[in-house]
């Protein structure tokens, strides 16, 4: 049998990924991480892809929730039936 392990699905089911692809999938989100790619090194360990991934992404909810209140802010100072509450509801769509 191959040194290699695979693993089972949290699911319970008879699907199983290979090390090779966990670290493909490792590979693809860190090149998808602003604070990564700005490092000099290429490599970073898989723990730590996985942190700066789920840091980054509650950064971009805080940047949503942010937005959006902002965005209400901005629309209850305008006019409802004004051209730029009209701009707004369509970025919004």
């Amino acid at each position: 049998m191959s040194g290699r392990r695979s693993r089972q699905s949290s699911e319970g089911g008879t699907s199983r990924i290979s090390d090779d692809q966990i670290i493909q999938l490792v590979s693809k989100l860190q090149q998808l991480l602003p604070e990564i790619l700005n490092r000099r090194s290429n490599k970073a360990s898989a723990s730590k892809v996985l942190q700066e991934t789920c840091n980054y992404i509650i950064n971009l909810h805080k940047e949503v929730d942010d937005l959006s209140d902002r965005l209400s802010q901005l629309l209850s100072t305008i006019d409802a039936d004004s051209p730029e509450a009209a701009i707004i509801r369509s970025l919004i769509m």
